[in-house]
């Protein structure tokens, strides 16, 4: 019976394969008819958040370069492609070419697309960040078409658009020349252009970057994408309020509602749930902190020293980033109550209560949920109150209140402008990003997607340099030791990819309510301790890495460890 159902299975999945070759026979594509497929969740989860990280990695560039010529910003999102390891995506980048590898690629490409559709139908916000990503990967993958390739894309689409013809163009050459930027005469000769009405393209109508005539606009290959991209835009937006109309649907599921409600919000870089080797003595976190802690981490320890109390969910914030960085369990129970004990906390207290909610968090009591640090994504999402000092600070502080606390840090004035106007457009991980850069004094080659990549590429920034000016045979500044159990060590470099969601939301950490009441109570008693202004104090010791041995974090399945492994048929959302 098992083998024949086994049987069954993969007789549909050959011919839904075969179909789904058929329907998407080009690397770029409409995505016009839903795919008919039978998915694991396991699956479902993965296929959407490698896309997901692709349509990060667009916006992550469009805002680093927001004037960047095409040209330019191509080569920019190919290097962040081969950097995060995004291969699939990159096999789409190439032209139209038909080998199995790349028919693959497009099969994940087209499934991951339409997951993503039930992902960001349900709200405007998310609908429009949708569109606008997909409309940036779709210009990217135009882009490396050759002109037969384009000439196929429009056979299969059925597009009634051709180039003109030789004689046509040489009646309008002049004009096509002065009307074409960068366009060289032999190069408008051996291009193909297209003739279209006016309408079609009112954008390069206003920017004057083509030549009209009779109602037409005569437009350079380059350009031929706005006419494509047009159609292309409508497509995805009548099918995203298609999707929303099936959503209920769905969502009767209560695991794809929970999947499809957090996959915005889902972390997917390196997992940093677990830190194999305590690494990191407490006693060197206040050095620390100063130079190798993102600005959200440095907010809750000065705050923490200042005040010696914060509420829970700072709490919670700070002891999961100490536990990734390497700091033991018992080191992190001594750092807070000595750090609580000083305020109003009696130690009874503090050893009924708060001593339990850090065994909690890393595991060692009630349901041993190992706890993810908290992302980026995660930090900014969270909702604050007054006299909170969790959350992301580029969120939170508005730009005067940011700028004194930059400057605090020792900012220059321009960097300060610089870092509060990338926050103040919402480009709160651009504007971390460039705190770091002018912390370390150094050119980020990545984005900053968690607290904890902050902190190992502070370390790893810093032990370069550190190697570096002994190669050079100078004198190393005074250093404090590189730990790892005791004993100095040096750091692995080593970054893996992974596309795993952030646990602490995917992992059924909600459910957990044990630690949540707990302190529901507690934090009305510590209400009345009220936040006090932080300075900081410069200090000239030059900051030394603290690297953690080989590390390497194991990777969890996350968001199916109470699943069962059975099939979803997409052919149940067109019934």
């Amino acid at each position: 019976m098992i083998n024949s159902r086994q049987n069954y299975l993969n007789a549909k999945r050959f011919a839904a394969d075969l179909a789904l070759e058929h329907i998407i026979p080009h690397n770029v594509c409409f995505y016009l008819i839903p795919p008919i497929v039978d998915l694991t969740i396991e699956d479902f989860e993965k296929l959407a958040l490698e896309r997901l990280k692709m349509l990060r990695l667009l916006e992550q560039v469009a805002a680093k370069n927001p004037k960047a010529t095409p040209e330019a910003w191509r080569e920019a999102v190919l290097a962040e492609v081969n950097h995060d390891g995004l291969r699939m995506y990159a096999k789409l980048f190439r032209g139209n070419i038909n080998d199995d590898a790349t028919k693959m690629a497009r099969r994940r490409d087209y499934l991951s697309h339409f997951i993503l559709r039930f992902a960001y139908c349900r709200s405007e916000e998310l609908r429009r960040w949708f569109v606008a990503r997909e409309m940036e990967l779709f210009r990217l993958k135009f882009s490396a078409l050759s002109a037969r390739d384009i000439k196929e894309f429009l056979e299969v689409y059925e597009l009634d658009y051709s180039p003109l013809a030789d004689a046509e163009k040489a009646e309008i050459s002049e004009q096509l020349c002065m009307s074409t930027a960068n366009q060289t005469r032999l190069k408008m000769e051996t291009s193909d252009f297209y003739a279209v009405h006016f309408t079609e393209v009112l954008n390069l109508v206003r920017d004057r970057k083509c030549f009209l005539k009779g109602g037409k606009a005569y437009i350079p290959p380059e350009s031929f994408v706005h006419v494509v991209a047009r159609k292309h835009q409508q497509l995805i937006e009548d099918g995203l309020k298609a999707h929303l109309r099936m959503l209920p649907t769905l969502e009767i599921d209560e695991r794809f509602s929970m999947l499809l409600k957090s996959i915005h919000t889902s972390y997917t870089g390196k997992n940093y749930t677990v830190s194999k080797t305590d690494s990191v003595p407490i006693e060197s976190i206040d050095q620390l902190s100063k130079k190798s802690f993102p600005l959200c981490m440095r907010h809750i320890h000065d705050t923490l020293r200042a005040t010696h109390h914060i509420k829970h969910t700072g709490r919670m914030q700070y002891t999961l980033f100490l536990k990734a960085i390497g700091v033991t369990m018992d080191d992190c129970v001594r750092f807070w109550r000595e750090e609580l004990t000083r305020g109003k906390i009696p130690i009874e207290k503090f050893e009924k209560e708060y001593a339990y909610n850090i065994r909690h968090n890393y595991g060692k009591e009630g349901s041993r949920v190992n706890y993810s640090p908290f992302s980026c994504m995660k930090v900014i999402t969270q909702a604050i109150g007054p006299a909170d000092t969790h959350g992301c600070p580029f969120k939170n502080l508005d730009a005067s209140a940011l700028k004194i606390k930059l400057a605090g840090y020792g900012l220059s004035a321009l960097d300060c402008d610089e870092v509060a106007g990338y926050a103040a457009k919402g480009h709160y991980q651009i504007a971390c990003g460039k705190y770091f850069e002018t912390l370390h004094e150094t050119k980020l080659e990545e984005g900053i997607n968690h607290p904890n990549q902050y902190f190992e590429l502070s370390q790893l920034t810093m032990e370069g340099r550190s190697t570096t000016e002994r190669s050079r045979g100078r004198a190393p500044q005074q250093q404090n030791p590189r730990w790892t159990g005791g004993s100095q060590t040096t750091s692995q470099a080593h970054h893996e990819s992974s596309f795993l969601g952030d646990s602490s939301t995917l992992n059924g950490a909600g459910d957990d309510q044990e630690l949540w009441e707990i302190m529901e109570t507690k934090d009305k008693e510590s209400e009345a301790i009220g936040l006090e202004s932080i300075s900081s104090v410069s200090n000239n010791k030059q900051q030394v890495p603290v690297t953690k041995g080989n590390t390497k974090a194991s990777p969890a399945k996350l968001t199916t460890k109470d699943w069962d492994d059975e099939d979803f048929d997409l052919l149940e959302l067109n019934e």
